[in-house]
C-alpha cells in the first residue's frame, strides 16, 4: 500500500507467523536470519576488539562477535547499510563480502566495493530465487545517519548514505531492517508503505560521535520502541546497541523503554 500520509502506529497483525524468521543476533549491527529458504546477514562485523582511526577521532570496538564467520555456514545474501564506517563494516566483514553470492547495499557503496554488491536507491527492489522456486523481494528504503533537521543533504555529505531494507514475499511476513537510521520521519514513511511490519530488526544504541555537535547518529531506545509502534512491528530485534564504546545506550536501556512505552512484550530476548 502506498500512501502520502504517515501513521502514528500501526496495529500489529496478531495471526502473523513471525516464528518463520528466526533471527540470530551476533553483536553489533550484526545479525543472522533465515527467510524464505535463504540466508540474510545484516552489516558484518567479525574483528576481534580494537580500536579504528577514523576523521575526527576514534571508534572503539569493545566485545567480538558472538560467532565467527566460518562458523556461520552458507551466507546468501549480506544486508549492508552502508559500508563507509569500521562498525558497520569492518576488515572480517569485508573479507566475508567476497565469497557471499549477494550484497545489497547504497548506490554508492556498490560502486566502491563492486563484485556482487548490487545498489539499492530508496524504493528500488530486487527479486531474489527462493529454493522453492518463489521469489523474495527486498526493497531499499530511506535511512538517514544523522539529525534529521539538518536535511538529507549536508547529513550524506558528512557520514554518507544510507539505506534500509523490507522483505517481502507471497506467504511470509514483512520484515524490516533499518540500518543505521535516526529518523522517524523514513521509519513513518516506510510504515505507510509496508505496514504493519511483522519483525523489525532496529539498529539502536543513541550512538554519538563529535560530529554534528554530538546529536544521534542511530535511534535511541525511547526512539526504538517508537519506531516500533509507527511501524506496528509484532517483534522487535534490537541490534546496534552493544560492542562498541561510542554506543551510549544498551540493552537495558532499549528494555527499560519499551517497557515504559507498553511494548515490552514485543521485545526479543538476547
Amino acid at each position: 500500500m502506498t500512501s502520502s500520509g504517515a501513521p502514528d502506529s500501526v496495529t500489529p497483525d496478531s495471526d502473523s507467523p513471525s516464528e518463520r524468521v528466526p533471527v540470530r543476533v551476533l553483536g553489533g549491527p550484526t545479525a543472522l536470519f533465515e527467510y524464505g529458504g535463504l540466508t540474510f546477514l545484516t552489516d558484518p562485523t567479525f574483528d576481534t576488539p580494537r580500536t579504528y582511526p577514523v576523521p575526527g577521532g576514534e571508534l572503539v570496538k569493545t566485545a567480538p562477535a558472538a560467532a565467527t564467520p566460518a562458523e556461520l555456514g552458507r551466507v546468501d545474501v549480506v544486508l549492508l547499510s552502508h559500508d563507509e564506517h569500521p562498525d558497520n563494516l569492518d576488515e572480517s566483514g569485508r573479507a566475508l563480502l567476497a565469497g557471499t553470492p549477494l550484497t545489497l547495499t547504497t548506490p554508492s557503496g556498490a560502486r566502491r566495493l563492486g563484485g556482487a554488491a548490487q545498489g539499492l536507491a530508496p524504493w528500488t527492489s530486487v527479486d531474489l530465487d527462493r529454493p522453492d522456486g518463489r521469489t523474495v523481494t527486498v526493497t531499499g528504503v530511506p535511512a538517514l545517519h544523522g539529525p534529521e533537521e539538518l536535511g538529507v543533504e549536508e547529513v550524506e555529505a558528512t557520514v554518507g548514505e544510507v539505506v534500509g531494507f523490507v522483505l517481502t514475499s507471497s506467504d511470509l511476513p514483512t520484515v524490516y531492517v533499518s540500518g543505521d537510521n535516526a529518523s522517524l520521519g523514513r521509519v513513518r514513511e516506510i510504515a505507510a508503505r509496508f505496514g504493519p511490519v511483522d519483525t523489525a530488526v532496529l539498529f539502536a544504541g543513541a550512538p554519538r560521535v563529535p560530529v554534528f555537535d554530538g546529536a544521534l547518529l542511530v535511534l535511541n531506545s525511547a526512539q526504538a520502541a517508537e519506531a516500533a509502534a509507527i511501524l506496528g512491528a509484532r517483534r522487535v530485534v534490537p541490534v546496534h546497541c552493544d560492542s562498541w564504546a561510542h554506543f551510549t545506550e544498551g540493552h537495558d536501556d532499549l528494555v527499560a523503554a519499551f517497557k515504559a512505552a507498553g511494548l515490552d512484550d514485543r521485545l526479543q530476548a538476547r
